[in-house]
């Protein structure tokens, strides 16, 4: 595979599931003293990256979840932020300004502040009540960041008694590291077609659904955006019928990321419509991609996981192929703002 490092990988996905015997027990403690809602406070990618879990939480527990802006919530605060509520941060820096502002202001709301870090010296990792860290990167935070923000949302519903399974859950999570890579092995020649379909086009409308809406709009914004300075339009696909439709004609492409849950009829519907206006549809399936001994309700909570592990095979393509290397900017981090 084209610039891959498949031990780092592994050890990185790995890595990010050995936590779940720490999360676990940080979060059983503190919902044992009181904890009694959760608030995912995140910065970019990574706030995205924290969607799907959160979307977990609030269709399968009765426990408050929240998601805001890190930036955003300093400056409006909640009714619903204080000493009962956890607050879950991540950044793979350790050091994002928003991120750390939110911390400030959590910890002084008197709630139990997490962090999920890729270093375990930066400044988010030493000032949170908890810190785990995966030595993370670029390229392997998105499953990483995915699949420790799950298990924080099954602890919480394990320790509620709404989830029986976590134990037989967390099996199946731990046999991913080695899968994924297969995932991607089966996905390279594909990816590198989609790699070129991307770098032939200046604009892309992406679009998903339920769990794999956030992989929709985390790979337009921060990769194909920030990291190709390629433009992008997301949107989720029940909201690509109120607006965004009456940009589909012949010659526009669509991206669109099917996942395995409740949600797929509503990537149907698009992908019923679409290739009756424009012949530029690029469907990335997560069951396409076979994954043995993972349960089909497992591979629902998992599709953004997959479909991750594909888009970075996409992205390894686009950077060379476009001789525009991943890590090149203009603005970010290089110029005050």
């Amino acid at each position: 595979m084209l610039n891959f490092d498949e031990p780092r990988y592994v050890r990185i996905q790995a890595g990010a599931v050995d936590l779940a015997a720490s999360l676990e027990a940080v979060i059983a403690k503190v919902l044992a003293d009181g904890g009694r809602n959760l608030f995912f406070l995140g910065a970019g990618g990574a706030g995205i990256l924290m969607q799907p879990a959160a979307q977990l939480l609030a269709t399968r527990s009765e426990f408050g979840v929240y998601v805001h802006q890190a930036a955003e919530i300093v400056r409006t605060g909640s009714m619903h932020l204080g000493p009962q509520s956890i607050v879950v941060i991540p950044s793979l820096s350790g050091n994002t300004p928003e991120s750390a502002a939110a911390l400030a202001f959590c910890k002084q709301a008197g709630a139990t502040v997490l962090t999920l870090t890729g270093k375990p010296d930066s400044p988010l990792a030493q000032q949170a009540d908890f810190n785990f860290s995966n030595d993370a990167a670029d390229d392997t935070s998105s499953e990483s960041f995915y699949l420790q923000s799950l298990i924080i949302a099954l602890a919480i519903m394990k320790a509620r008694g709404e989830f029986a399974d976590y134990q037989p859950v967390l099996a199946e999570l731990r046999q991913l590291p080695e899968l994924l890579v297969e995932v991607k092995r089966s996905a390279e020649d594909r990816a590198a077609h989609i790699a070129g379909l991307i770098a032939a086009d200046s604009y892309h409308i992406f679009t998903g659904a339920g769990p794999v809406w956030p992989q929709a709009y985390y790979y337009a914004m921060c990769i194909l955006e920030e990291m190709q300075w390629i433009r992008t339009r997301p949107v989720h696909a029940a909201d690509f019928f109120h607006g965004t439709l009456e940009l589909l004609e012949e010659g526009v492409s669509l991206v669109l990321l099917k996942g395995e849950d409740a949600t797929r009829p509503l990537a149907n519907r698009v992908e019923a419509f679409a290739p009756q206006y424009t012949r530029k549809l690029t469907v990335l399936d997560s069951a396409d991609y076979d994954l043995p001994g993972i349960s089909a309700e497992v591979r629902g909570l998992i599709s953004p996981v997959i479909l991750a592990a594909v888009l970075e095979r996409v992205s390894a393509h686009l950077e060379v192929r476009r001789d525009h290397p991943l890590t090149t900017r203009r603005y970010y981090k290089r110029v005050e703002y």
